[in-house]
């Protein structure tokens, strides 16, 4: 709905609706002011002189502010409406000034229904209406009621302008942390990218790189012996055949791990389930704990996780058995990876080195990205637990 327009030409913000709480209010106090000055005449009057034309025009000002009201709660253009209830109003204070106190409430309606400087001007004319009937009901001798209604409608032009400039700012306010939180979310998405693409180069430095290379080496000294009597030739073909063939399982690994399962059609123990089967078809996954609704990045982390640890065992460990064990805590969730293959001095992984050593490094970047924590316990010959802990906000 477009913003409507003062007869000024002002804008009305699109947000200066009838619908909160506050006008809830302002239209209960109207009809209970009406209501009420009502009877104040007719205590003072009765029905007799002017009583046809009050009650008429009484009859028209609530009707007319039923109809606001009902625009108002439609979402509907409401804004011109305010002028036939002002000007309504306005005739019946001239004819019975016991209806001046339903200015009160109109105060606040001019603020929600026009822009400031507009509703500036329309406040102090009903305020000096206002004041004037006070003032001749009351025999012209209490010079308070004329002062009165004109300090009360300034303070309400002025509070509300304050209560709006203080909504306006929140909402700026709260517009900028979505938007740094949005920047946030794109910095840390670019970050992991980038992370996820030193780790795979590294991977592949590792493992196929490094295979291929000595492949290489092998073919080049076999055709430099070709020739040659009693030349081990065969020998070096033999080692680079294997050595290919090795990197080509390196390979498919490399590839599985980029196609990993899908944690948007699955639950997280499928998915963990899936990739650790996918480098280890005997392993087997553990649930302990009520599932609870893992933020994204959070499951992400643990599948990488599964998938490299699972990956580890498969090329160095030479195990028999494979476990996997998912354990939701009071907010956090605990994943465990343990076989009992032949371990090693787990004091003594360090930096990433040509014979490997950045996968353990990689997952513990990765946890303690989210604010988690990474343990490896082993030794030779009895078996290796790769236990990562990551907290995700759920009950403490």
């Amino acid at each position: 709905m477009s913003s409507p327009t003062t007869a000024r030409g002002d804008q009305v913000p699109a947000d200066r609706d009838s619908r909160g709480p506050l006008d809830v209010a302002i239209h209960v106090s109207f009809y209970v002011l009406l209501a009420t000055s009502t009877a104040r005449y007719l205590t003072y009057h009765g029905v007799s002189g002017r009583f046809v034309i009050v009650a008429a025009l009484i009859v028209a000002l609530a009707a007319l502010y039923a109809v606001t009201v009902i625009l108002s709660r439609r979402a509907s253009a409401w804004q011109p409406w305010v002028w036939p209830v002002l000007t309504t109003w306005a005739v019946l204070v001239w004819l019975a000034p016991s209806f001046a106190w339903c200015a009160f409430p109109m105060f606040f309606l001019c603020t929600r229904a026009f822009s400031n400087r507009t509703a500036y001007l329309i406040v102090a004319g009903l305020a000096v209406v206002t004041s004037v009937a006070f003032f001749n009901f009351s025999g012209r001798t209490e010079w308070a009621v004329l002062i009165g209604p004109i300090c009360t409608g300034a303070l309400v032009v002025i509070a509300y302008g304050q209560i709006e400039r203080d909504s306006r700012e929140r909402v700026r306010l709260l517009e900028q942390v979505a938007e740094a939180k949005s920047r946030l979310a794109e910095t840390e998405r670019a970050a992991g990218v980038l992370s996820e693409r030193e780790r795979l180069a590294r991977e592949i430095h590792d493992t196929v790189t490094q295979g291929l290379t000595s492949s290489l080496l092998h073919l080049e000294a076999a055709d430099l012996a070709w020739d040659q009597p009693h030349s081990p030739a065969r020998e070096e073909v033999r080692t680079a055949t294997a050595s290919l063939r090795e990197n080509l399982a390196e390979t498919r690994n490399l590839v599985h791990y980029l196609a990993s399962p899908n944690l948007e059609t699955q639950s997280l123990d499928a998915a963990l389930l899936s990739a650790a089967r996918g480098h280890f078809p005997a392993a087997q996954l553990r649930v302990i704990g009520a599932p609870a609704a893992l933020p994204a990045e959070v499951g992400h982390a643990l599948l990488r996780i599964t998938q490299s640890a699972v990956s580890n065992v498969s090329r160095h460990a030479d195990a028999q058995t494979l476990g996997v064990t998912l354990t939701y805590l009071p907010g956090a969730v605990a994943l465990d990876v343990f076989d009992d293959g032949r371990g090693f001095e787990a004091d003594a992984v360090g930096e990433h080195s040509p014979t490997g050593g950045f996968g353990l490094r990689a997952m513990r970047q990765r946890v303690q990205a989210l604010g988690g924590t990474l343990t490896v316990e082993s030794a030779p010959g009895e078996g290796t637990v790769v236990a990562a802990q990551i907290p995700y906000g759920g009950e403490r």
